[in-house]
Formats: C-alpha cells, structure tokens, sequence
C-alpha cells in the first residue's frame, strides 16, 4: 500500500512538472533579465512568509484529501491519495518552497524535461515525510519532532532556493 501512494505521489508530481512546464511558455516573452532576479526575489519573499517575518497568503486548497478515497478501494485509494498530494493542488501545503519552486519552473524557461524532474523531486519530497515517520519506530515523537522543527526546514528549504537560484540564473544575465 506504501509503495502505490508513493507512485501516486511522483506520477502527481510529473503531472505538475509537465503542466507547469508547458505554461512556462507564456512567460518566455518576459526577457530572462525580468524572469531570473523575480524568481530569487520570490525565493527571498518565502523566505520571509516562512520565517514570519511576512504574512502572505497562498494559492491552495487547505483541507485534506477526503477519506472515502481510502474507503471505497484501499489499494486504488492508495494510489490516488498519493497522486492528489503529488499534485500539490487538493491539500494544505504549508511552506513556501514549492511555490517558490512552481514559479521558478514556470518563470525559468527551463526545457520540460527539467519541469518533469522538479515535479518528481516535488513527489520524491513529499514521499520522505511518510517514509522517515514510518522508520523512525516512534510516530507520536516523529510528530513533536516535526512540529517542533516545521519552520525551520521550511525556512532552510527556501534559504536554498534562493541561494541556488542566485547562483545558478543570476550569472547568465
């Protein structure tokens, strides 16, 4: 059952990827030096929202999956959990970084493949939580842990981002 929502979870993320990759083309008249500087910019804004510096409300749907998915057909509902997180599109996503990193897919002008990719890192990325909390024998401290810990991960991942993105767009300008 953990291996067909971990499927679902990376077939949602390269759906995603491909969408995002195939709209990017309605930013590619944007000139690169517009594009690069607002994608470190967004990254840096995140930062801030993740940090509580800002208060910045985001795009989602914020409620869960409904359980009747996992009623009706535990195996199938499986899958399809998997594949509506992977999506990022029907659930809470609390932190900053994959809207960061969709506007960077969509702003980037990046071939698909690399839109593909990011969103199976999105799926990979959401897969780690249910893997790491299944492994580490303890669920209820995994949950104190990473309630503990939510903000600074989140922060730390847009702290990258934007570290990343400077590095790699900002020299081509």
């Amino acid at each position: 059952m953990l291996t067909l929502f971990v499927v679902g979870l990376l077939a949602g993320g390269l759906l995603s990827g491909l969408a995002l990759g195939l709209l990017s083309g309605l930013a590619q008249p944007l000139p690169a030096a517009g594009r690069y500087p607002m994608i470190v910019a967004l990254a840096l804004l995140g930062l801030l929202r993740d940090t509580g510096m800002v208060r910045l409300p985001v795009p989602q749907n914020a409620r869960q999956v409904p359980q009747e998915v996992l009623r009706r057909n535990l195996l199938r509902g499986a899958l399809q959990f998997g594949f509506e997180l992977g999506t990022g599109v029907r659930t809470y996503v609390s932190a900053s970084a994959p809207y960061v990193l969709a506007l960077a897919v969509f702003l980037g002008g990046q071939p698909l493949w690399v839109a593909a990719l990011t969103g199976v890192g999105f799926g990979a990325g959401r897969a780690v939580t249910p893997l790491i909390r299944l492994a580490s024998g303890t669920v209820e401290g995994w949950d104190a842990d990473l309630r503990t810990w939510l903000r600074v991960i989140a922060a730390s991942a847009c702290t990258v981002a934007a570290v990343s993105f400077a590095t790699l767009l900002l020299p081509r300008l």
